[in-house]
C-alpha cells in the first residue's frame, strides 16, 4: 500500500508539514509506504483550460505535476495539507488542485452541455489538514479542499484543523496533543484503506 502526503506550505518544517508527517507516521505499517512531498518545491504551471481531454494522460503539460499524477494513481490514500491564506488554501495548494481538473475528464462530444466521465481516483481514501493563524477561518479552505476530493472521487476519512498561537515555524511541535490527533487520523486512514 502507498499513502501520499502533499503539503501546500511555502515554509519547510511548518506546522502543516509536521502534521502531515505525523499523520503519515500514524498510517505507517510494514506493508505501507508513505511519502511526503512539498508542493512548493515543484515547478507547477497553472491550469491552461485546454478545452480538450488529455486522455489517457492526466494533462497535456509535463512539469512538476507529472510525477504527482503517477504517485496519486499508485496510492491508496492521499493526505492534502495547507496553511490558510486569506481564508482559503495557499497558492501552491490551489495550483495543485486546479491541475487535477482532468482526473475527472470532460466529455467534449456535445459542447452545448457540460458532461464529465468517471472520476479516475474513485475508491481512494484521503485526509485534509489545515493550519490557520489567529485570524484565519477554515470554512473557505474546507470548501476548496472538499471540492477537490469529491471531484477526484476520493473519500474523505478525516479533517484536522489547527490554529497557531504565534508566528514560529513548526509551532505545532510544542502541542503534543495535536500531533497525537494527527497520528490518530493517520491510523484511521490506514484502517479505512485496509478494509478495501
Amino acid at each position: 500500500m502507498n499513502i501520499l502526503g502533499l503539503s501546500g506550505s511555502a515554509t519547510g518544517g511548518s506546522s502543516t508539514d509536521l502534521l502531515i508527517a505525523a499523520a503519515l507516521e500514524g498510517a505507517s505499517a510494514p506493508h505501507v509506504k508513505t511519502r511526503l512531498i512539498r508542493l512548493n518545491e515543484r515547478q507547477i504551471i497553472p491550469c491552461q483550460a485546454c478545452s480538450q481531454s488529455p486522455e489517457p494522460a492526466y494533462c497535456f503539460y509535463h512539469d512538476g505535476m507529472t510525477e504527482l499524477y503517477d504517485l496519486m494513481e499508485k496510492s491508496e490514500a492521499v493526505i492534502l495539507g495547507s496553511p490558510i491564506y486569506f481564508d482559503s488554501v495557499s497558492a501552491q495548494t490551489k495550483l495543485f488542485i486546479d491541475r487535477t481538473n482532468c482526473v475527472r475528464p470532460a466529455d467534449f462530444s456535445d459542447r452545448s452541455v457540460q458532461k464529465f466521465k468517471e472520476r479516475r481516483f474513485l475508491g481512494k481514501k484521503g485526509g485534509i489538514i489545515l493550519v490557520a493563524g489567529d485570524y484565519g477561518k477554515f470554512e473557505g479552505a474546507l470548501r476548496v479542499m472538499r471540492a477537490f476530493f469529491i471531484w477526484a472521487g476520493i473519500e474523505i476519512v478525516f479533517e484536522l484543523q489547527y490554529k497557531t498561537r504565534g508566528l514560529e515555524t513548526g509551532e505545532v511541535s510544542r502541542s503534543p496533543e495535536i500531533i497525537e490527533s494527527a497520528r490518530e487520523s493517520g491510523r484511521k486512514l490506514l484502517a479505512a484503506i485496509s478494509k478495501k
